[in-house]
């Protein structure tokens, strides 16, 4: 992949996350892709902050969008290579204080293969 196509996956994944639709979101992944958040390590923490598969994905964002209905991330930075983007975000939800995301995407054959959350 270019670097080029990689940054047109990270815009399509905010598009499909800002708009909470969990299909576009998955599209984007391979089926046995794996991601961690700090967030997911607190809410479930049996899973030790680490998911794998599109199910798994899917109840995890489901529960998210469905918790957090004003959950939007505005990109602040996005820099990418052939198999990886690192994007920088504002996370905002109603109520809460602003929270800035680092969070990288690894990219094979036109996937998301694999997700890292950083957040304090």
């Amino acid at each position: 992949m270019t670097p080029e196509k990689n940054l047109s996956i990270a815009h399509l994944w905010f598009d499909a996350f800002n708009a909470h639709n969990l299909e576009k979101l998955l599209s984007l992944y391979d089926d046995e892709a794996q991601h961690y958040s700090p967030k997911l390590k607190i809410r479930q923490p049996e899973t030790k902050g680490l998911v794998t598969g599109k199910d798994a994905l899917h109840s995890w964002w489901k529960d998210s969008f469905d918790r957090l209905p004003t959950l939007h991330y505005k990109v602040t930075s996005l820099t990418s290579n052939s198999d990886r983007v690192f994007m920088e975000y504002i996370r905002t939800v109603a109520n809460e204080e602003a929270l800035l995301v680092a969070e990288i995407l690894e990219v094979r054959d036109g996937k998301i293969i694999a997700s890292r959350v950083y957040h304090g």
